[in-house]
């Protein structure tokens, strides 16, 4: 069953915040999309809270794990996979659920620095009507071979454009893109092939609650290189789990490239990152009521 990708999965992250509580962030979101995830795979359904119980009883008796050096945490992968012991093409009888945990640091080794983005014109990572919004087996690598190549032209991460018009901005690898403009900030909307990120969630609504004009929406990328030629484009970042905030330096797409900073990262992008990382790590007061702590 694993020859044939039945399997999901997603990830989180645990916090040993400043007064020594752990805390988790939004982890309800992250099983409801693995019940998400599961529904178009054809695997069972888990029960949410039964799970979200047990994870807490987990990172109590493993809690000397979680880092305490700041940026630092502990990283929770539940993971759904078939176990049959066939090779045919067809949903799984029996599965097995299993939660691994693991230290980490910093996703970038280089800090909170704005990082190149290559837009890749040949490779794609979903299609509308298929996977991409389920975090599922080959999902992630899927865009291996478009990231290889970013790699060797000196980018760090990949923007895909839709597969079917090859015109719209979708996903950066692991992140959700944000566009920042002189009176918007935008995000794609989720079409099917983009994953509804918990961290994009939640960046759209500190952005609402700040007063920002944010929409959901599509986004060429064209539009994004003429906003950039007229003056009206301000930055662009991406949202995710592991890196949580990431302003983007460059955007090279064709022959034409965006340059902002190579050291500093954008204004929005700096303040986003510094709100939620607070909220995580308790620096600041919880006031969407995100974090479920663990005592």
């Amino acid at each position: 069953m694993l020859h044939n990708g039945k399997s999901i999965f997603e990830w989180l992250k645990a916090y040993k915040q400043n007064s020594g509580r752990i805390a988790l962030f939004r982890p309800e979101k992250n099983l409801e999309r693995l019940n998400r995830s599961a529904e178009k795979m054809c695997i069972p359904q888990i029960d949410e809270g039964f799970v979200l119980s047990a994870l807490k009883d987990l990172i109590k008796l493993e809690q000397d794990w979680i880092p305490t050096k700041d940026g630092f945490s502990l990283y929770i992968r539940p993971v759904v996979f078939g176990t049959d012991p066939a090779l045919g093409v067809k949903a799984a009888a029996s599965y097995k659920f299993l939660i691994i945990l693991s230290p980490v640091g910093p996703y970038y080794p280089q800090g909170f620095k704005p990082v190149p983005i290559f837009v890749s014109t040949e490779h794609v990572r979903a299609v509308r009507g298929g996977v991409g919004d389920c975090k599922t087996a080959g999902n992630y690598a899927a865009g291996l071979s478009a990231q290889r190549d970013a790699k060797k032209l000196g980018f760090t991460q990949v923007l895909f454009l839709d597969a079917i018009e090859r015109k719209y901005v979708e996903e950066v690898g692991a992140m959700n893109f944000f566009v920042r403009f002189k009176d918007e900030v935008a995000t794609p909307n989720l079409n099917g092939s983009i994953l509804p990120g918990i961290t994009r969630m939640s960046v759209l609504e500190i952005l609402r609650s700040w007063g920002y004009n944010v929409n959901e929406r599509q986004i060429s990328i064209d539009e994004i290189m003429e906003a950039h030629k007229k003056g009206t484009l301000v930055e662009l970042f991406g949202t995710g789990t592991a890196a949580i905030i990431s302003s983007i330096s460059r955007l090279r797409y064709k022959d034409n490239e965006i340059h902002f900073s190579d050291e500093h990262s954008g204004e929005l992008s700096t303040k986003l990152y510094k709100e939620l990382t607070d909220i995580q790590y308790g620096r600041k007061e919880d006031v969407h009521n995100w974090m479920t702590y663990i005592d």
